[in-house]
């Protein structure tokens, strides 16, 4: 039976492992916020360059999450013997994959944002942001590899260390390259990319050499000449096909907002990615959870335990919103500190403040609604998901382009987009889960 101490100790170092993009872009958020003179121009520039950034890694993660299913799948069925196969298969794509997205990066991202920014200085300080973060998209996209890898066999410790060095290591170079200190250039909003360029590069050689003195898996063959099956391969896009399709509507729904967000104003557009980090931030324990179901989920059912699957979900839901809005609490009682962890620009603090109410109540609904959502991807069900995220992404927009682009509404009534989103999609999985359809599903 899955207990609430199984589901801890599997999704505690998840958590951690998968909160690596949210720090990343917190630290960045942390140290622009900071730049004297540039505050403004800094943050909403990295409200939408790390939207777009993050929106490419999600693909390349949704990619891998179909291999940690297929992992946690064989892993309950005991088939070890496919298990190197299908990671090779994943880093064979997912290489492949990020050359295409450094492409669209590097060459691309001065067409796509100049369709629709209209402030000069933010579009500029954007396209230098992705100009030096598009080289981490290798690194990044094998780093999920070995999550995925180590995620589906539920060894999750290394994620923990990993995450630290990746935080630290992002820390050092900010504080070095955005202003010059330690004796390194000032780069300005450049010196936040690069730096989290490197700190990826260094997070993905510590899982190389972790893999590589890791006797528990010498049984996979992972160094040996891989050898590619075209078979695993296409199961795996045909199962992550509508992961990656979920990723890039939920993604490029909040893109939406931010471009809408960015025509009401600079100073719109800096609150927002204000409130956007501090939301990222408090997501870091329900990202963990969700991933963790995903392989609980995926395990059960390899184990035919069919009965724990619906336990298991709630089980972990109950927990994921216990430690969130037990964490939440602060955004209410000590909303200065919160936001001091952002930036100290007194002329926007006031109006980020008022939001902080909005953002408890979103992150309560998020903390339950990911969970179910994601139980019902660990069943496999990965295209009645996507359904679901389409559904529910074309309601948020509505709202969106309702309240911001028709009617100019205040940026409180704006952020309860994600309320309208959560709300939808946590019925919906629910209904679908009751159903019972998901037994049909093989992967």
């Amino acid at each position: 039976m899955v207990t609430y101490r199984s589901i801890l100790q599997i999704s505690l170092p998840i958590m951690i492992g998968s909160a690596v993009q949210n720090l990343i872009q917190l630290t960045d958020t942390f140290f622009l916020g900071r730049v004297e003179g540039k505050e403004v121009e800094y943050l909403g520039a990295i409200g939408l360059a790390s939207v777009f950034y993050l929106l490419v890694t999600t693909i390349g993660y949704s990619f891998t999450r179909a291999g940690q299913l297929m992992i946690a799948r064989r892993t309950g069925t005991e088939a070890n013997e496919e298990i190197g196969v299908i990671t090779h298969a994943m880093a064979a794509f997912s290489l492949l994959l990020a050359i295409i997205m450094f492409a669209i990066m590097k060459f691309g991202s001065s067409t796509i944002f100049g369709w629709f920014i209209s402030n000069k200085d933010i579009y500029k300080s954007c396209i230098e942001y992705l100009d030096y973060r598009s080289y981490g998209v290798f690194f990044s996209y094998m780093g999920v590899v070995a999550l995925a890898f180590y995620s589906g066999m539920s060894r999750t410790t290394i994620l923990i260390y990993n995450a630290i060095v990746m935080l630290l290591t992002n820390v050092f170079f900010n504080y070095g390259l955005i202003y010059g200190n330690l004796g390194m250039p000032k780069m300005g909003i450049g010196g936040a990319a690069l730096a989290s360029t490197l700190s990826e590069v260094v997070a993905f050689v510590i899982f190389l050499i972790y893999m590589i003195f890791d006797k528990k898996i010498r049984v996979f063959n992972l160094f040996k000449y891989p050898k590619i099956d075209v078979n695993i391969i296409k199961a795996q896009i045909n199962l992550s096909i509508p992961m990656v399709l979920q990723a890039v509507a939920s993604l490029g729904s909040w893109f939406f907002f931010f471009v809408l967000i960015e025509q009401l104003g600079p100073n719109e557009a800096a609150v927002s990615q204000i409130i956007k980090s501090i939301f990222m931030m408090f997501m870091i324990p329900a990202w963990g959870f969700s991933s963790g179901i995903n392989t609980i989920v995926s395990n059960l059912i390899g184990k035919k335990q069919l009965r724990e699957v619906w336990d298991a979900i709630t089980k972990t839901a109950i927990l994921c919103f216990a430690v969130t809005m037990s964490l939440c609490l602060s955004l209410l009682f000590f909303p200065d500190f919160v936001l001091g962890l952002v930036t100290d620009d007194q002329n926007i603090l006031p109006y980020a403040k008022k939001i902080m109410w909005v953002l408890y109540v979103v992150l309560g609904l998020f903390s339950i609604s990911v969970i179910y959502f994601n139980g019902l991807v660990g069943t496999g069900a990965t295209k009645v998901a996507l359904y679901i995220q389409v559904t529910c992404v074309l309601l948020y927009m509505i709202y969106v382009y309702v309240v911001i682009g028709f009617l100019k509404c205040s940026l409180e009534i704006a952020w309860m987009a994600d309320g309208v989103y959560l709300v939808s999609s946590l019925i919906i999985s629910i209904i679908y889960l009751k159903s019972n359809r998901w037994l049909k599903v093989k992967i």
